[in-house]
């Protein structure tokens, strides 16, 4: 693939970080709050300036919860930094990589999303405005986007399920995870790296890039556990419904990989990455 400029918003967030690792032979154009906000207007002027082949929005409000008391703070992270940076890419004729979740899907028990089912946000604020961000990316960048939804993403020093989880355990001595949440654990820089392969078809579309396999937030902490040198920790399942929130996630918003993988792009299985993020290759 010839080097491109590629502007990464978000550059300081996890999926951020990821990205400028494995996009490292382009030439990178980072932009991170505070210096740049996506929720300003400006951002759109920034970005046209840098005359990027692509852009990648990797910011976005992630306070699920906090996201039903600041709605407002939350659309204009989510659904008006897509708007702004689709349009830049308009203007510039530039492709864009907008980041979304499998919150955009309603979650029925059993059910396993692929990249044509429609989305049904019903979790709140959060889930509505990524999806809303969604149609934004799509319709107003003349169809030169990428839609990538992606679920439970961790990375090194970032504040996510694994070092939450590893926090607890040492402060208790004992766990209540829920058992009846599935969805796809996902190492960033597997993601990242599984981004870059997809900008170098210039396939635009709608695409779930996740390791691959599924498991619940039972059966994922148990395995970070393990892996942290504490399977001495007692874990106890309980359900959504005993795990009091602002919110209810979606149950089985397990995402599917199908049109990436007619590419040839597949991630490893989440057992793998989370090895690889306690440094077991």
């Amino acid at each position: 693939m010839t080097a491109q400029r590629i502007v990464v918003v978000g550059a300081r967030g996890q999926l951020g970080r990821a990205l400028l690792a494995a996009l490292s032979s382009h030439t990178l154009l980072p932009l991170a709050r505070p210096e740049a906000d996506v929720a300003d207007p400006s951002i759109a002027d920034r970005v046209v300036e840098l005359r990027p082949d692509v852009v990648i929005n990797a910011a976005a409000w992630t306070d699920v919860d906090g996201a039903e008391d600041h709605p407002d703070a939350c659309y204009a992270a989510n659904v008006l930094g897509a708007v702004y940076l689709a349009q830049a890419c308009g203007r510039i004729g530039a492709a864009l990589v907008q980041i979304s979740t499998n919150e955009v899907f309603p979650g029925e028990p059993g059910q396993l999303y692929r990249e044509w089912d429609p989305p049904q946000p019903r979790s709140g604020a959060y889930a509505a405005s990524k999806a809303a961000a969604e149609r934004a990316a799509l319709s107003l960048t003349g169809g030169r986007c990428y839609v990538v939804r992606t679920a439970w993403v961790y990375h090194r020093g970032g504040n996510n399920f694994v070092t939450k989880i590893i926090a607890a355990a040492d402060r208790y001595g004992s766990l209540r995870v829920v058992a009846d949440e599935f969805g796809n654990p996902t190492y960033a820089p597997d993601l990242a790296a599984a981004i870059a392969r997809l900008i170098a078809t210039e396939r635009y579309g709608i695409y779930h890039l996740t390791n691959s396999g599924f498991c619940s937030r039972y059966q994922w902490a148990v395995e970070i556990l393990r892996l942290a040198g504490r399977e001495h920790v007692p874990v106890t399942p309980i359900g959504l419904a005993d795990w009091p929130r602002r919110t209810r996630p979606p149950a089985h918003a397990v995402l599917l990989n199908t049109a990436a993988a007619a590419l040839g792009i597949a991630l490893r299985p989440w057992q793998e990455g989370l090895r690889a993020y306690f440094g077991e290759q």
